[in-house]
């Protein structure tokens, strides 16, 4: 059969058969083991034609699936005219060339799929690099079986060129048709090089701001952190009912009352099975969820599914060396739920989780209350006397204590407030002429 050129240039959405191949330890929805990639797949812009399941206890080394198998989707992609056929599992090279040659059609597998919707949604020159290595550590030791990948590798590409391939070939990458190894090292060397400095710049943004509590939201992808940021902050972030709607990191401030405030952090969504390059990539974009002092974890409590995507996340933040002990749950959508017995339910799997609804508003008053209590910790009624010229010790009192009088006499301020007993400890240092007079 001849083989498969990938020179595709028309603008159009791909006819996309999906494939899931469970095995003993497959993660995917028993019910309904497609519809995630369903969903993956619709994101990217395919137009999903034909699924296929396939129950199997072990991998076919050649095919994955077995000739058989591999006969039939050949012959069910020929005769729904299919574009792309979609894996949700990982290929080797080897897999991935003989498929599309028995198929004669374009073969992805999960992996590449994500990476694909990353790189369609990557909109700041760091979400780029970071998709450009993840998309070149994936593809690089591919190079030597599945040349049709090299069209879209190594350089940046401008988005009119990434527009014109199908799913699959879009992405920061100059078009080429032959790459040497050589140079895709010399690349992914350079783009680690740059990450590197993004992380560290990164890292000395979050530091920079320990004076200020900071939240961040995560999530399995789609399940409503944007929204919720925008109910909690008014902050004009883009919400969608899509997979991986969010891939740069949003901080905001969110006031909580009594004249606290928090910085409130958006991050990229997780998806089970994310391509670890990818989480590698977007270290440096997760940093605030690695520094963060608290971990407001959204997950969708109308999905049959949530346990699972509860367990992705976890997974990820593990991965990521994330201290999950400073993780707060919260049931979002529950506005979708209306049976009662799925609430007993949720109550009894999540008990110290907190039930909302970001789209209507229902149970935001307990959440602020449960961040303002993990924020100020311990609080004190303390009167101090306080150099009217000390500007940063008067801007943090003002912003971490809540002032019930204050009176100036000279050049004196004397304070009454109440304030978080780790607030008036940072206040010590912060200004060693402070005097607490009880």
């Amino acid at each position: 059969m001849q083989e498969l050129k990938r020179t595709e240039l028309a603008v159009r959405a791909e006819r996309a058969l999906l494939v899931s191949v469970l095995l003993p330890d497959s993660k995917a929805d028993p019910s309904d083991p497609v519809g995630e990639l369903r969903s993956l797949a619709r994101t990217a812009g395919a137009l999903v034609v034909d699924e296929m399941c396939a129950k199997r206890r072990g991998i076919d080394p050649a095919l994955y699936v077995g000739s058989g198998k591999a006969e039939e989707i050949a012959s069910r992609a020929q005769m729904n005219d299919i574009d792309v056929i979609i894996f949700d599992n990982d290929l080797s090279p080897a897999q991935i060339r003989d498929l599309e040659k028995i198929t004669a059609r374009k073969v992805l597998d999960r992996s590449e799929l994500i990476l694909d919707i990353f790189a369609s949604h990557a909109r700041t020159a760091e979400s780029r690099l970071q998709v450009e290595l993840a998309q070149l550590e994936y593809t690089y030791p591919r190079l030597h079986h599945m040349w049709s990948h090299l069209e879209r590798v190594a350089g940046g590409a401008s988005s009119a060129a990434a527009a014109v391939g199908g799913i699959g070939t879009r992405g920061p990458g100059e078009k080429q048709l032959e790459i040497d190894r050589r140079l895709v090292q010399k690349r992914v060397n350079y783009l680690k090089r740059q990450i590197h400095e993004i992380d560290r710049r990164k890292v000395r943004q979050v530091r920079s701001r320990k004076d200020v509590f900071s939240v961040c939201l995560v999530g399995y992808t789609n399940a409503g952190k944007s929204t919720l940021m925008r109910l909690l902050t008014g902050a004009d972030v883009l919400v969608a009912d899509r997979l991986f709607a969010t891939l740069d990191t949003k901080t905001r401030r969110w006031s909580l009352g009594d004249g606290q405030e928090v910085l409130l952090s958006d991050t990229v969504g997780f998806v089970r099975d994310l391509p670890h390059h990818l989480v590698a990539s977007f270290r440096a974009t997760l940093e605030e969820a690695i520094h963060g002092d608290l971990l407001l974890h959204v997950a969708d409590a109308s999905s049959d599914r949530v346990e699972h995507q509860v367990q992705a996340v976890h997974d990820v933040l593990d991965e990521i060396g994330c201290d999950r002990d400073k993780e707060l749950l919260v049931l979002n959508k529950i506005d979708r739920i209306n049976d009662p017995t799925t609430f007993t339910l949720l109550r009894r799997r999540y008990g110290e989780a907190l039930l909302l609804s970001a789209a209507t508003g229902q149970g935001a008053d307990a959440l602020v209350e449960a961040v303002l209590h993990r924020s100020t910790g311990v609080q004190v009624r303390v009167k101090l006397e306080v150099n009217c010229g000390n500007g940063r010790a008067m801007q943090f009192i003002a912003r971490h204590a809540r002032i019930e009088s204050q009176e100036f006499a000279d050049s004196t301020a004397r304070i009454e407030a109440v304030i978080a007993r780790k607030h008036l400890d940072h206040l010590k240092t912060l200004a060693p002429d402070v005097r607490v007079i009880s």
